[in-house]
């Protein structure tokens, strides 16, 4: 590969003139920003241990009123990108919220596209559009773009979700903001009873919803029988795998990132191909370990971790008669509207 000029090489007055017209040279750069091969990912491959992250989390219910947080949230933050950065990959945020009985998170809008997956806890909903969703464990909660959403909890217990949004893209594009708005009244009908089954939708008689996002809650009850459904189905499936869509068009559930769930069959040991995109997993049941080049992670349940793009990932379920299960998030969609999407095997 040929050797490229560095900055040093240029002289002062030169490169001082370049500064002063707000102008920098590219070969010395060029590497960088175009390296040989493949990317050179910022991403970390990266463990949240739930058991070390909870206490810390319900410290924060004691230290700071909702009041005083609007949303009570600890970050998981890959130390590749830096703590400041606030990010779980290139395109994905990572956020622990929890909330308290008696709590209300008030209602805003913003422009990151985001997803809530329930930990723990019962008695919280979120109202997204003016649709109310109750929130039970490993269900997964749309509040895309643009959408008022707020979060209320009636229960006797604490309510913990992993928030998962494209903030780190939208910051980037300069396109990030919020807007607060009031409690909002119930308008919708509960979209994940009008799509309860696969490969069913209303029927438009008198014209279709339009909502761009007819359905918001995905609740974990059908999509653990879906995933059981397929395995029993088809016994010789490696990857018994689903994905969160849109019903009425089939395409991924938001625009931007891609949202799965994943069974592992008892002893089962699967290896996922490289892709391009990041990926995400977070083990809502059974004890599992996700591989990542040389580090290996022993996930408990409602761990998270993360893998950068263009590496291969191992998943091995540590139950020889139980299934495990992990909700997946990933940066497909994005690379594939880029163009930038790769599978290498």
């Amino acid at each position: 590969m040929q050797e490229l000029g560095r900055l040093e090489d240029l002289p002062q007055d030169y490169r001082d003139e370049l500064a002063q017209s707000n102008l920098v040279p590219l070969w010395p750069n060029l590497r960088a920003m175009l390296p040989p091969g493949q990317p050179r990912p910022r991403t970390l491959a990266t463990h949240w241990p739930y058991a070390a992250l909870r206490p810390l989390l319900m410290r924060a219910g004691e230290l700071t009123p909702i009041e005083k947080a609007e949303r009570r949230v600890l970050v998981l933050a890959n130390p590749g990108h830096g703590p400041d950065s606030m990010q779980a990959s290139a395109a994905m945020y990572l956020g622990m919220q929890l909330l308290l009985p008696g709590e209300w998170a008030p209602a805003h809008r913003h422009t990151p596209n985001a997803v809530r997956m329930v930990v723990e806890g019962e008695g919280a909903c979120t109202t997204v559009d003016g649709e109310r969703c109750p929130m039970e464990r490993g269900d997964l909660i749309l509040t895309p773009t643009g959408l008022w959403h707020e979060h209320a909890h009636e229960g006797t217990a604490p309510v913990v979700w992993l928030d998962v949004l494209d903030l780190p893209l939208v910051h980037y594009l300069e396109a990030s903001y919020h807007v607060d708005g009031p409690r909002q009244a119930i308008t919708q009908a509960a979209g994940d009873g009008a799509y309860a089954r696969g490969g069913i939708v209303p029927t438009p008689v008198f014209g279709r919803t339009q909502r761009a996002y007819p359905m918001l809650r995905y609740p974990w009850a059908q999509a653990r029988a879906a995933l059981q459904s397929l395995a029993a189905d088809q016994p010789a499936l490696a990857s018994v795998q689903i994905t969160y869509v849109n019903p009425e068009t089939g395409a991924d559930a938001q625009n931007i990132l891609g949202f799965y769930a994943q069974m592992l069959r008892p002893g089962q040991t699967l290896r996922l191909p490289a892709r391009s995109p990041a990926m995400v997993f977070h083990l809502i049941e059974g004890a599992a370990d996700v591989q990542v080049q040389e580090q290996c992670f022993a996930l408990a349940e409602a761990d998270t971790c993360c893998a950068p793009g263009y590496t291969a990932v191992t998943l091995a379920n540590r139950s020889a008669d139980q299934p495990a299960f992990f909700f997946i998030a990933d940066e497909s969609p994005l690379h594939r509207k880029l163009g930038v999407f790769e599978n290498r095997g």
